[in-house]
């Protein structure tokens, strides 16, 4: 049974992650654990003279998100029944970061599902703060789902990759799983600004991953780009892309891909899920 925590702030785009992580793990038992957090900045923000006590709290803020809670789950109900999922709803007061980290443990969650709405503000980020705060913040493999993410069986996975860094087998562990999970093919994407030899380390992490995979459909695609977001936008295209793995420590590409404030030309980001691993 796998343990999944889906964040929700009632958004049609939050919804929206519901919907792919429920079609993501159609075939998989879980535990779907929703949480709605009342951030003390919040708290904080509202009229002091009236939050004084414990209760008043719960009144005024938890009260309300359990009833937004029970009534996300009958929207739920709407959905097609799959008897492998049962749903539990969390509701917190706390600061953001501090509340996932709490039920992540507590929970003994092994995947984070959340939506993200895509570009916003003068610096056009890509992801929100909540969804940024939670990839780089919290040790737990994360599906981020862009706002305009359908779910389709995920059967070509890109994992770009520099081959900087070596990987553990846990680490991969959640790649291997999503490959048997819906009979996939990862295919493994490294940039370089020009044709650069690869060094002894990067050859012998290529060579791991080559036996890694091994036993799964997979292949090395190499591109040579000034820019790393451009060329996984064409690969992404080219290869007709359904979900984009990377792992958080490999900050060259994690960074460009998901913090890049000049998206104009770049679609991804709003289409494809990415699968986010942490060491």
């Amino acid at each position: 049974m796998k343990n999944i925590l889906i964040p929700t702030d009632f958004s049609e785009n939050s919804w929206n992650a519901i919907e792919y992580a429920l079609a993501f793990f159609k075939k998989t038992t879980c535990s779907f654990y929703v949480l709605h957090v009342n951030t003390i900045n919040n708290l904080a923000n509202a009229d002091t003279s009236f939050i004084q006590t414990q209760d008043v709290i719960e009144e005024a803020f938890i009260q309300p998100s359990r009833k937004k809670l029970q009534q996300l789950l009958k929207r739920v109900e709407h959905l097609p029944l799959n008897t492998k999922h049962q749903f539990f709803t969390l509701t917190d007061y706390n600061f953001f970061i501090d509340s996932i980290r709490k039920h992540v443990k507590e929970n003994k969650i092994d995947c984070i599902v959340i939506g993200t709405k895509g570009a916003t503000g003068l610096k056009k980020l890509i992801i929100g703060s909540n969804t940024g705060n939670i990839i780089t913040k919290v040790q737990c493999t994360t599906l981020v789902v862009p706002e305009n993410a359908k779910y389709v069986k995920p059967k070509e996975i890109a994992f770009p990759t520099g081959f900087s860094f070596f990987y553990s087998m846990k680490t991969l562990q959640p790649i291997t799983e999503i490959i048997e999970m819906h009979d996939a093919a990862v295919r493994i994407l490294h940039v370089n600004k020009r044709n650069a030899v690869l060094n002894d380390d990067q050859v012998k992490n290529k060579e791991y991953l080559e036996e890694y995979f091994n036993d799964y459909e997979h292949s090395f695609h190499f591109l040579t780009n000034k820019h790393i977001e451009d060329a996984i936008q064409c690969f992404v295209e080219s290869r007709d892309i359904n979900l984009i793995a990377m792992v958080a420590k490999n900050l060259n590409y994690f960074q460009k891909l998901l913090f890049h404030p000049t998206v104009e030309e770049i679609s991804y980001y709003t289409d494809i899920p990415f699968l986010v691993l942490h060491e």
